[in-house]
């Protein structure tokens, strides 16, 4: 096989091939994740074209976005049972189906069916449980970083993407945009089916970090015993208030982040009078800047106090928000907006993953943050409907910014309400 041989060759030059599966997932997640951001340009094409509303197509973006959450932790279920090779080949194939047929839709239901049902179902499948499922079957040592670089590639994805889709639909139509991700993901497709592997022990490894290699467990020959364990774990864990504050602040996460920012940041600069290939240029910007705000979150959540971070994180990230609508969308507040969100975009992914695999274990964090993260995505859509809303009743989106500010803040302070694991110290001390 490619990946053993491949393996082999890279041990003797002392380069895990763990490092390779986190590539293959990188890319996995930068594709899915920029097909997540496709809709974000295209919500004005589709309202000159077929003459639907705001709030019509946010709430199919809605939808997408519930879906994309509350498969999370089935996800983790499907990956323990099918592998995630599979998992990951037969996502990106649903959510090419379901772009392929929103090719020839015509009304509202078949947008909410392909962009709202058939793609939140596929990206769900290939969302952040990924990268905490990637990161902690494969590596003890650096998970914090991984998990960082893996979740930058979701954020950066959405947005890097953004600028080249805008252009493409401005000279050529939001269908061509759409084409445009089919084959990107088949490309991904490609990748991981040639390089991708479940665990260490497939290629006659440990983890990274560790000596010994580690067998996989058993896994369970009943389908329906693995997607009832999703249910079984939130049972155990919802007694716990860790878990309902990562699950508050996730949701605030989502609400500030891909509900608002990626779903209608563009429409809401052309309010403003800026084009969408400049709006989406501001987007990309973001996606830089978050790519190493969140590469150096996973560095930071290795060694230090992983509360303390949040708190920094989801502070910063409220100022930054009610700071906006005073920017005036003139190019030098923008870019001060742009650099300041960005770099905590989604930093607070590291130390989530981070907190529920110490308090909850190795085994039990892919599926317990599915569930964190399904928290995320329903304030995602609620911030993705409301703000389509707000756009389409009051004729500005600006409310909903002031909204999202205002609740960053309040994620910030339930950040430092968690007890530390293994220590009373309450200052940004060093983790143990």
């Amino acid at each position: 096989m490619v990946s053993t041989t491949l393996a082999s060759t890279l041990a003797r030059r002392n380069i895990h091939y763990g490092w390779v599966v986190v590539a293959a997932t990188f890319l996995t997640m930068l594709v899915t994740a920029g097909a997540m951001g496709a809709p974000g340009v295209l919500i004005k094409p589709l309202e000159d074209e077929f003459g639907w509303s705001t709030s019509s197509i946010s709430s199919a973006l809605a939808v997408r976005l519930v879906l994309f959450g509350l498969m999370g932790p089935f996800a983790a279920a499907f990956m323990n049972h099918f592998g995630v090779r599979k998992v990951i080949v037969f996502a990106l194939g649903t959510i090419c189906i379901g772009f392929i047929g929103s090719l020839y839709m015509t009304e509202v239901w078949q947008l909410l069916l392909c962009w709202g049902i058939i793609i939140g179902f596929g990206t769900g499948l290939t969302a952040m449980v990924l990268a905490a499922t990637v990161s902690t079957r494969w590596f003890t040592k650096h998970r914090g970083l991984v998990i960082g670089m893996l979740s930058a590639s979701s954020a950066t994805g959405q947005l890097v993407f953004l600028p080249l889709m805008a252009e493409l639909t401005t000279r050529y139509g939001w269908r061509t945009t759409v084409l445009f991700v089919c084959g990107m993901i088949v490309v991904a497709a490609f990748i991981v089916l040639l390089l991708m592997r479940d665990r260490p022990s497939d290629v006659n490894l440990p983890l990274v970090g560790e000596v010994h290699i580690t067998p996989p467990p058993a896994a369970t020959r009943n389908l329906k015993a693995a997607l009832a364990s999703p249910i079984a774990i939130l049972r155990e864990v919802s007694t716990t208030s860790t878990f309902w504050i990562l699950f508050a602040t996730f949701f605030i996460c989502g609400l500030s982040t891909n509900g608002l920012i990626q779903t209608h940041f563009v429409t809401l600069c052309g309010d403003f009078g800026i084009v969408p290939v400049a709006a989406a240029s501001v987007l990309a910007v973001m996606g830089i800047f978050d790519f190493f705000g969140t590469i150096g979150s996973g560095w930071l959540s290795d060694r230090f106090d992983n509360r303390w971070l949040l708190f920094w994180y989801y502070g910063l990230r409220g100022l930054s928000l009610v700071y906006l609508p005073f920017s005036d969308f003139t190019f030098y507040g923008l870019s001060i907006f742009a650099v300041f969100y960005g770099l905590d975009w989604i930093a607070t992914v590291p130390p989530t993953v981070k907190i529920a695999a110490d308090r909850f274990g190795r085994e039990k964090a892919g599926l317990v943050f599915g569930w964190v993260f399904a928290g995320h995505q329903l304030g995602a859509a609620t911030a993705a409907y409301g703000a389509g809303l707000t756009r389409t009743e009051l004729n500005t989106y600006l409310p909903a910014f002031f909204v999202a500010g205002a609740f960053c803040l309040l994620a910030a302070i339930l950040a430092i309400t968690l007890q530390k694991s293994g220590s009373t110290t309450k200052g940004p001390a060093m983790a143990h």
